[in-house]
């Protein structure tokens, strides 16, 4: 910031050098206050970890005290940037059940101190979960949240020796890593790409586009979209270069980065859900990630920016392999129920209604704004006569499957997730209905995890079913809940309890479409 600014005042003149004098001491007087308070507050900065807690105490003026519970500890991250990787320091974020913020960031820690606080808090964590589950599993409770807590705490390990052996389980390949970057460019990276890649390719953006009008493109606008692809594809090659995943005893270990450097820890018996997610370049060569998401962490908004993604990128079968071998996760290969014919009518109203709304808005602006883009106003509304092909292939991509040990669910076209949710991982199951959804009798039905993802539009959703069925699916996966609970708190006696039927497609009526 400081060297565009000094840039704008040597181009505009808007001071003189004698005048500067003030303002340099003033900045050379705050980098000392600064680096002083800094100092202050590292010297100040304590943390120990206890047989329960991890306590740690903060702050220079004010003082914070806090002492984190063992047991509520979920994930402990590391992460180096280039300048802490050459001073071997690294930042660790301590993220608890309870939400997907950091509960604790500590930024000045020897890497070798880091390793060690980092297994010694998750090993803790584990000690203290096992030992609040036996005390749990001494008393008879038939309350579904302490039966899936009590649950959890039995798929636990006993905790690790210092010695146990690393299992590779998933290594990104240098070819796999090129093909990632390019089937799944970073957007976000694009404007700073666009930024650097504007004067390279030695044009800007208005000249661009009356160069090339509204619907076509230059030679010079599409060298400008493949510097821009290959910017934001060497982004994401960059996130995930020298990719590893291992396990230790009853975690995954994940490490990934080239400038900056990621390593964190993802707690087996605390997986709430897991994603199986493809666009449609990764789709159209059969490749797919798969993402995890642990109590109160989401895939994607922790500290290291999507970090415990399980595999970034790979064969489909090889995803949908490693998925099945996580404890808990051992589904069948699903056959989505698609929603009713109605719901595809739907979607096809809406984008018409959405490109003709989008229409008027440029129609307006163009009274009002003399842009020559603006002159094509209209252009929207030519798309309309593709709102029946949109809105066919989003209800295609649509569906739910129950089983009766997992809930699955499909969304997305562009990016389409597969959502696999045990069933005794199950926390709540909410039918909705908006206005425009009690128009047509149709309602979406969510399952709610330990997890923050599941409240969100990317969980576990079945959207767009008549309300009828609906309804239906909620009493059955509940049902299915407490199903799967019994028979884990019995694991001598069958996997499916008497009267346990297999919850396979729920029955539906004449307006119900096959299943696929």
């Amino acid at each position: 910031m400081g060297f565009f600014l000094s840039i704008v005042v040597t181009e505009v003149g808007i001071v003189s050098l004698g005048s500067l004098a003030p303002a340099v001491t003033l900045a050379v007087l705050g980098f000392v206050f600064g680096a002083g308070y800094e100092v202050v507050y590292y010297r100040r900065f304590e943390y120990d970890v206890t047989a329960d807690t991890f306590d740690i105490g903060s702050g220079v003026i004010s003082r914070r005290e806090r002492e984190i519970p063992l047991r509520r500890i979920q994930n402990v991250d590391i992460s180096r940037g280039i300048v802490q990787r050459a001073l071997s320091i690294a930042a660790i974020d301590v993220e608890t059940a309870g939400g997907g913020e950091t509960e604790a960031s500590l930024r000045y820690v020897g890497y070798d101190e880091a390793k060690r606080l980092q297994r010694d808090l998750r090993r803790g964590a584990r000690e203290d979960s096992d030992e609040d589950g036996r005390g749990a599993r001494t008393e008879d409770t038939t309350d579904a949240d302490a039966a899936a807590a009590d649950a959890a705490t039995a798929d636990a390990a006993e905790p690790r020796r210092r010695d146990e052996p690393e299992e590779l389980l998933f290594a990104l390949s240098p070819r796999n890593l090129a093909i990632l970057g390019l089937v799944a460019p970073d957007l976000r990276a694009l404007l700073p790409v666009l930024f650097f890649a504007v004067p390279t390719v030695g044009i800007s953006i208005p000249d661009l586009l009356a160069e090339t009008g509204a619907f076509t493109v230059g030679p010079r606008g599409a060298a400008l979209a493949i510097v821009s692809w290959i910017g934001t594809a060497a982004v994401t090659a960059a996130r995930y270069y020298d990719f590893r995943l291992t396990r230790i005893g009853d975690e995954l270990r994940y490490e990934r980065g080239l400038l900056s450097r990621y390593d964190g820890s993802i707690p087996i018996g605390k997986i709430q859900q897991i994603d199986v997610r493809e666009n449609v370049l990764m789709r159209r060569v059969g490749y797919a990630s798969l993402a995890i998401e642990t109590a109160g962490y989401t895939p994607g908004e922790g500290p290291s920016g999507g970090s415990e993604a399980a595999i970034p990128l790979a064969g489909r079968a090889r995803v949908l392999s490693l998925a099945r071998s996580i404890e808990g996760f051992e589904f069948d290969e699903p056959e989505f129920t698609r929603p009713p014919r109605r719901a595809r009518r739907r979607y096809a109203v809406r984008y018409a209604l959405a490109l003709g709304l989008l229409a008027g808005v440029l129609w307006i602006a163009n009274i009002f704004l003399d842009v020559s883009l603006l002159r094509y106003w209209y252009a929207p509304l030519v798309a309309i006569v593709l709102a029946p092909i949109g809105g066919h292939y989003k209800w295609l991509h649509r569906g739910y499957d129950v089983g009766s040990r997992h809930v699955q669910t499909r969304n997305g076209f562009w990016r389409r997730s597969i959502a696999v949710v045990p069933a005794y991982r199950v926390q709540t199951v909410i039918q909705t209905a908006t206005p425009f959804q009690r128009w047509r009798s149709l309602a979406t039905v969510a399952i709610d995890t330990a997890g923050s993802l599941s409240v969100t539009d990317r969980g576990a959703r079945a959207v767009d079913f008549d309300a009828n069925e609906a309804t239906e699916l909620r009493e059955r996966v509940r049902r299915g809940l407490q199903a799967s609970l019994t028979a884990r708190r019995k694991p001598l006696s069958t996997s499916t309890p008497s009267g346990d039927t297999p919850l396979g497609r729920v029955s539906t009526n004449e307006d119900r479409d096959e299943v696929g």
